[in-house]
């Protein structure tokens, strides 16, 4: 490995040393998060066409067998006119012309290559070659030598850019005598490495903030490097999504004055009474023109909208019930009547994971799933958090490796704990109408299962990561909301699934999550709520299955709890001679129910129309039940003395 090394220019590399493109700089790895790395390619001659080109990453690792692992087709791009291509993120500085990921450059020991060729010629995977190579650059960050890889593309030299995040970048240069050199030094994106050629004027976009309301006003200013040797015009647009020139008023081109560095206009967002949810305009240059080139650029701002829909019903912490009715098909849990044991588990599983009707989605339909199904009740442009309890804005889904202020997709039954991963074609987002078939044995389709993921903020999902529950409790002080939902989801999945099961303890088998013992008292003391309920209704539209434990609560005791070997009756079925006497009043009622008999105590049950338990409670004798239910029509079920008999009661 050298800093600085010198090439003998030899016959054999001479069709890199003669071609149209090279590799004139890399910066594979930059200090703090690495989300500034570049490539930086070069031509013989200015505003050079890269049609027929692709660039090629190569993995040295053991893991990575010297083969492909990113490429990047160049049709459609051409050089600068110092004859460069700068290739970053956007956090780069300048602003690259061929904008990718932040962080996918590996740091080696690697290599990249260009080729004359197409992305489709080298699939993931692809072993390092030599067929119509270009350019080949083995690189890495004080690793050992990568002899395999370099011999592969032809070279017999691979350059240290420096330790792990250091400041340099590996730069080409050519000397009088035509040695090509490569040394690490202090990076020059989008300048030749010697310092020759046209002298850039980058502008930089800049706001006081990057979130505003409907309604408010702001300037952006624009601030060039060095000041503009004559009046420069330029124009930008804030278009993204449904966003555009309908959204605000304002000026889009703008002009530097001669003599002067800066411009400031000034921007107001039209308050609207539409519910458009809240967007994202993004600040674009538009013809900048030599020698100005974008500093910066792709600015992304927040409109919050004000427009937000405030649901009927409660967030998890503030719950309702009675609200939001199970959309349960007719029948749906018929076949369960009279059962007990393993043919109760059987009959319930036929439902649940039945292949003529049940649909899996992709990983990435999650996502979409989980902007319907956990919507904040108080704002319909958040998702409610599971365990951190608390609404967080759609837009903030997790895109990159920071996760903090963020919202991800969190497995209530951990991947690494069920067996299950991603497949490649989990990355398409494809709607709920393109599906997988898939049955009882398909447990790679849990990692997709929405009933079993839920929204969740980034660190808290890291803090929790595989842990059972039980060892996991939630964040300290908050109100133990997710409990009763995090139980009948990871249930849900013992019956889907064939391979799991929810334990006493903490297993380490895969296949096994603990604790049931802690999970079957958080179902009971957090029974479902309309949150709940009307998550159960959104994921049945995508995956044609339902939460049993969610619409039919009780179900959890015959299975796990309390009622292990009794027939399952539908509760709502059960009236007995009303042999004791007894009156309830008022009906229709409104806040309170009093309960009068000859009985000391009643255990009183409240059921929606659909025969969903909203709650229990016992009372006594001439004693009132508080009530906090929606208008409507309920089901009460009396129980004293070993007898039960069911009445409709009506809430103002």
């Amino acid at each position: 490995m050298k800093n600085t090394i010198t090439l003998a220019f030899t016959l054999f590399f001479s069709h890199f040393l003669m071609s149209q493109i090279v590799i004139n700089e890399l910066d594979c790895d930059t200090p703090g998060v690495d989300d500034k790395e570049f490539l930086e390619l070069k031509s013989d001659t200015p505003n050079f066409s890269l049609d027929g080109y692709v660039v090629v990453f190569f993995n040295g690792s053991t893991s990575g067998a010297d083969s492909s692992y990113f490429t990047i087709d160049l049709d459609g791009y051409t050089t600068d006119d110092n004859g460069l291509l700068l290739i970053g993120s956007d956090n780069v500085n300048p602003f690259p012309q061929l904008v990718i990921a932040s962080n996918v450059i590996q740091n080696g020991a690697d290599a990249v290559a260009v080729y004359l060729g197409s992305s489709t010629d080298f699939p993931e995977g692809t072993l390092a070659t030599q067929t119509n190579l270009i350019d080949a650059l083995a690189y890495d960050t004080a690793d050992a030598d990568d002899t395999v890889l370099m011999g592969l593309l032809g070279l017999t030299e691979q350059i240290n850019e420096g330790s792990s995040n250091n400041t340099n970048s590996i730069q080409r240069f050519v000397d009088m005598s035509s040695n090509v050199t490569y040394s690490s030094v202090s990076p020059t994106p989008r300048a030749l490495n010697d310092g020759s050629g046209i002298t850039y004027n980058p502008i930089t976009i800049s706001t006081t903030q990057t979130q505003f309301n409907e309604g408010d006003s702001f300037d952006i200013t624009f601030t060039t490097e060095q000041n503009v040797t004559g009046d420069y015009n330029f124009n930008f647009t804030l278009d993204n999504g449904g966003f555009s020139t309908a959204d605000f008023t304002g000026n889009t081109s703008v002009t530097i004055l001669n003599g002067q560095n800066s411009v400031t206009t000034s921007i107001t967002l039209i308050d609207d009474i539409l519910d458009e949810g809240d967007e994202e305009p993004i600040i674009k240059f538009e013809n900048l023109t030599t020698p100005y080139i974008p500093y910066n650029n792709f600015i992304k701002l927040r409109v919050v909208d004000n427009d937000f829909v405030v649901a009927p019903w409660g967030t998890p912490t503030n719950p309702t019930y009675g609200i939001v009715a199970s959309t349960q098909p007719s029948g749906y849990y018929d076949s369960l009547e009279g059962l007990a044991d393993n043919a109760l588990r059987q009959a319930l599983q036929d439902i649940i994971a039945n292949p003529a009707t049940v649909r899996a989605q992709t990983y990435n339909d999650v996502i979409d799933i989980l902007k319907e199904a956990d919507v904040n009740p108080e704002n319909s442009n958040q998702v409610w958090l599971v365990y951190t309890e608390q609404g967080r804005a759609k837009l903030d889904f997790q895109t990159s490796s920071n996760n903090v202020g963020t919202w991800n997709r969190e497995h209530t039954y951990p991947r690494s704990r069920g067996g299950f991963n991603n497949i490649d074609l989990d990355d398409i987002i494809d709607g709920p109408d393109v599906y997988w078939a898939t049955k009882a044995d398909s447990l790679r389709h849990g990692n997709s299962d929405a009933h079993a993921l839920r929204a969740a903020d980034g660190p808290e999902n890291s803090t929790r990561g595989n842990q059972h529950y039980g060892q996991y409790n939630g964040p300290v002080g908050n109100l133990g909301s997710f409990k009763g939902d995090v139980a009948r989801s990871v249930l849900f999945m013992e019956i889907r699934y064939n391979g799991l099961a929810v334990v006493n303890g903490f297993p380490s088998t895969t296949g096994e999550l603990g604790d049931l013992t802690t999970l079957l008292d958080w179902h009971r003391n957090d029974p479902p709520d309309d949150f709940e309920m009307n998550r159960n209704n959104i994921v049945y539209n995508w995956q044609k299955n339902r939460n049993p434990f969610i619409d039919q609560p009780d179900l959890v005791e015959y299975i796990w709890g309390n009622n292990i070997g009794d027939s399952w009756t539908n509760p709502l079925n059960i009236e007995d001679v009303d042999s004791v006497r007894f009156s309830i009043y008022p009906n229709p009622a409104k806040d309170k129910l009093y309960i009068s008999g000859t009985s000391s105590n009643y255990t009183i049950s409240f059921y929606s129309l659909d025969g969903r338990k909203l709650f229990t409670e016992k009372i006594l004798n001439n004693n009132f039940l508080k009530l906090h239910l929606a208008s409507g029509l309920y089901m009460l079920k009396i129980e004293t003395e070993g007898k039960s008999i069911v009445k409709k009661v009506f809430i103002k």
